[in-house]
């Protein structure tokens, strides 16, 4: 049995891709029989009991400019958190972000000296632009990622084409591609029928969004091409799944293309059993993300059998052969729109790249954490035989 610490930024009952990342790796390391501890800044997560791991948090603030799920605060400053951390024994931390709970992993490990992981989940150049609106300070934040990973006895990152991003940004060391998993599971009929009530949406296609209601997420491109498809005269509807930053101007958009009768804007959902509803509807699931790097929202469309559409090229894309197990189009409104009149046109084709979707891009979580455990063993004999680099490892 490992004693793992697993830190990170964003967690229940909110959280992002990398959040919902770390609460799948300790879910399911805790089921394995491993014990394990999640440090992230302290939230409304409800009763703690019904968890299979140790949650401990510590006092927060919400990030100013940032939406709510996205807190920051100072670990050893607040002394229950320090108290609780004490009775703890770990053997390794995994750290799924560099800032607040990263820093903490950090100390942690060379406090205790345990062996320190780290994963590269996101393009924080383009959330530092967006913050501060600034380059300067954008490639000044970049900085301060390479130097903290530099610091780490591994690094990982979630697929080549997000570890390219690291080495882009100024990252020299070696960086070792963890893939993230899914859960595999299927839908259950009465939730695709709730589905169909709860939007109307008869026996047209559908075409889904899920994630934050952010411009960064492309969804700008999808709008206007179901515009354009709109006057073809082609009937579908869109469904929009998510809450974020950009949601009253996502709104106007839709009502400015005039495609306010097929376009839905369903909100932040916590039933899973609903939103495995709408995987399972969705004819297309629409991604076109130059932003994400491994969505976790593609791998769980796919085990639903639904196709993904994403824009050639993109770091989000590496897992989609076109016409196979999924769609590729250029970052534009009508070639997009192109693709979306292809699929709805063949939908037997369309259902069958799903199918190969399902078969291909989705690997149980288990299967991901058998290779995990197997990679933090080794760093940990590597630790307790003085053989780790720990020069950058240094008590902050």
């Amino acid at each position: 049995m490992l004693r793992i610490g697993q830190f990170t930024d964003t967690f229940l009952p909110v959280v992002d891709g990398v959040g919902r990342v770390a609460l799948a790796y300790s879910e399911t390391l805790s089921r394995m029989g491993h014990q394990v501890s999640v440090i992230c800044p302290m939230n409304d997560t409800g009763h703690r009991g019904g968890y299979p791991f140790e949650l401990v948090d510590f006092q927060a603030v919400t990030i100013p400019g940032a939406m709510r799920q996205y807190k920051a605060g100072e670990a050893p400053w607040d002394p229950h958190y320090r108290s609780r951390m004490r009775m703890i024994p770990l053997d390794i931390v995994h750290a799924h972000s560099p800032f607040t709970c990263g820093s903490e992993a950090l100390r942690l490990a060379a406090q205790r000296d345990i062996p320190l992981v780290a994963t590269f989940h996101s393009k924080y150049y383009d959330d530092f632009l967006k913050l501060t609106k600034s380059e300067k300070l954008a490639k000044m934040g970049v900085k301060f990622v390479v130097d903290y990973y530099e610091r780490c006895d591994e690094v990982w990152a979630v697929g080549q084409a997000t570890a390219d991003v690291l080495h882009e940004y100024g990252y020299q060391g070696k960086i070792h591609v963890m893939p993230n998993g899914v859960t595999m599971r299927t839908a259950e009929s009465s939730a695709v029928s709730e589905v169909d009530r709860r939007w109307g949406l008869g026996h047209d296609p559908l075409i889904l969004f899920v994630g934050q209601m952010n411009w960064k997420k492309n969804i700008a491109t999808v709008l206007e091409a179901c515009a354009l498809l709109r006057r073809q005269g082609i009937r579908f509807h869109l469904i929009l799944a998510g809450q974020g930053p950009d949601l009253k101007e996502i709104e106007q958009k839709i009502y400015d293309l005039d495609i306010v009768s097929c376009s839905h804007l369903a909100g932040h959902i916590t039933d899973h059993r609903l939103l495995d509803g709408l995987y399972s509807r969705a004819t297309l699931f629409a991604f076109p993300s130059l932003y994400d790097n491994a969505p976790m929202v593609v791998r769980e469309s796919a085990v639903m059998g639904t196709p993904a559409v994403m824009v050639r090229g993109s770091c989000a894309a590496e897992i989609i052969e076109h016409g196979v197990n999924g769609f590729l189009c250029e970052n534009d409104a009508e070639n997009l729109c192109q693709i979306f009149k292809e699929a709805l046109d063949d939908p037997a084709r369309c259902a069958q790249i799903g199918q190969k979707a399902r078969e291909t891009i989705p690997v149980p979580w288990e299967t991901i954490m058998e290779t995990v455990v197997e990679r933090y063993e080794r760093l940990i004999a590597l630790g307790r035989e003085g053989k780790l680099n720990k020069k950058f490892l240094r008590v902050i």
